[in-house]
């Protein structure tokens, strides 16, 4: 136990401190692949298992299918022998990205001295590393007492803390709640960065926007900005393209389960893994891992009071609704579709970006185990992912130039949602109110009409 705080520690320092880029990845590349016949996908298929190439959409090769754009990382090693089969094979495939190693030294060489003393120079169009998160959630709790508290969901595999900022206006009664957490797969920063940026939306704006402050009336936040902290941490220390969390198997020969496979929506059974090397590993048993875990706990426990459940990803720019495990449709699928088809409205207005909504089995890929389906099977009416950008030209490693357009995009189309679902719940029953109270007005009115005719 000592041995095991000491490095978490250790970890931590590093995480402050210090970008250290072990893991290199120069010369790969990120190849578009797009097979026209069934023969194709089985050709590439064979390719991709032979190899153990990184698949960065789908993430397994038994989801490729005839006429799928297929992101895949080439190590350099291999990429020359890659495009001299797809060749042979008469495969189409383009390069996105010419050299990974290129993207990713980008963010470190600014990554030194953005450590903010005051919450007042925090910096949200730059990536933060965890120290600096948990720095940020603690002047924002101080500054914003009034409407915010920090609260601790649980503990990560390396003794994490992993807390929750709940965002509202204080009540002496249970209120209604949207969950929304970011960074359930390391190497996608742009999500923590969006659930801070919307975090500061919410508390800069709430003095002068009335409709936020009928929001945060009837309904608490809680917002998780990074839940997998170990493979953050490591995704800023180790490795930047990690997407698992960081928990041994094997006695050490393997690390990390993908948290997004290991809750109970039909554990393991499609688009999953139980080799704990692969990069979709479902861990052991459902809810293994102590971060789905402590997710479980909560929700569970307000799940009454649970109105919406957001989960923010990167990247494709998809709204994702349930279910992965299925392609039937979840019991309200038809509102959910109205619903995220205005929120995808509301971003191509902002800044023109195009986001494809519907469920995930029918516009990505078929998976299991997955948080939103989870939620969905809870009897949560609305349950959504969020694919921030891009569509592959920088996959995970998206530009820091491109945060707060995303955020400002992903902020129209979440508020899109939020307002309906706030509407839904509240303004129609003010509606019912004022409407029985006008009739309630009219027959006073009627009675007494009537008694001053007879008086006279």
């Amino acid at each position: 136990m000592l041995l095991l705080l000491w490095k978490t520690c250790i970890l931590g320092i590093l995480a402050s401190k210090i970008l250290c880029q072990k893991v290199k990845y120069d010369g790969d590349q990120v190849l578009q692949v797009t097979p026209q016949t069934s023969e194709h996908v089985h050709q590439f298929q064979q390719l991709s298992d032979a190899w153990m190439l990184d698949l960065w959409m789908p993430h397994l090769s038994e989801d490729i299918h005839v006429g799928a754009n297929i992101h895949v990382r080439v190590p350099a090693s291999l990429v020359q022998q890659m495009k001299e089969k797809l060749l042979q094979y008469s495969i189409p495939f383009q390069v996105l990205i010419k050299d990974v190693q290129e993207l990713l030294v980008k963010p470190a060489m600014k990554s030194h001295s953005r450590h903010s003393r005051s919450l007042a120079s925090y910096n949200y169009t730059k990536y933060h590393p965890m120290e600096e998160i948990k720095q940020w959630m603690t002047q924002i709790e101080q500054e914003y007492n009034h409407l915010v508290t920090r609260h601790q969901l649980g503990e990560t595999y390396e003794l994490q803390p992993i807390y929750y900022l709940k965002l509202g206006q204080p009540s002496d009664k249970p209120k209604k709640i949207i969950w929304m957490d970011c960074g359930i797969h390391a190497r996608e920063w742009i999500a923590p960065a969006y659930c801070q940026w919307f975090v500061k939306e919410i508390l800069q704006n709430y003095n002068n926007d009335q409709n936020i402050k009928e929001i945060l009336k009837n309904i608490d936040f809680y917002i998780v900005p990074v839940l997998n902290i170990d493979g953050y941490i490591y995704s800023w220390t180790m490795d930047r393209l990690w997407r698992k969390s960081r928990a041994s198997y094997n006695n050490g020969a393997c690390f990390g389960t993908d948290l997004n496979r290991n809750f109970d929506a039909m554990w393991c059974s499609i688009g999953a893994s139980k080799n704990c090397s692969a990069l979709t590993f479902c861990g052991t048993e459902p809810e293994s891992e102590p971060e789905t875990k402590a997710v479980v706990n909560l929700v569970k426990s307000r799940k009454s009071d649970i109105l919406c459940f957001l989960t923010i990803h990167s990247y494709g720019q998809l709204i994702l609704q349930p279910y992965g495990y299925t392609r039937n449709p979840s019991k309200n699928h038809m509102e959910m579709l109205k619903v995220a088809k205005m929120a995808a409205e509301a971003i191509e207005a902002k800044h023109g970006t195009i986001y494809t909504v519907g469920s995930a089995s029918h516009i990505l890929y078929s998976n299991s185990g997955s948080s939103r389906d989870w939620a969905a099977d809870l009897g949560l009416d609305f349950s959504y992912t969020f694919e921030l950008r891009d569509n592959g030209t920088y996959g995970f490693q998206l530009p820091e130039d491109q945060i707060q357009p995303t955020c400002e995009e992903t902020m129209a189309g979440m508020m899109t949602i939020i307002d309906y679902i706030n509407k839904k719940n509240f303004k129609n029953n003010a509606v019912t109110i004022t409407s029985a109270t006008l009739w309630l007005n009219i027959l006073l009115l009627a009675t007494c009409s009537t008694t001053y005719t007879l008086w006279i």
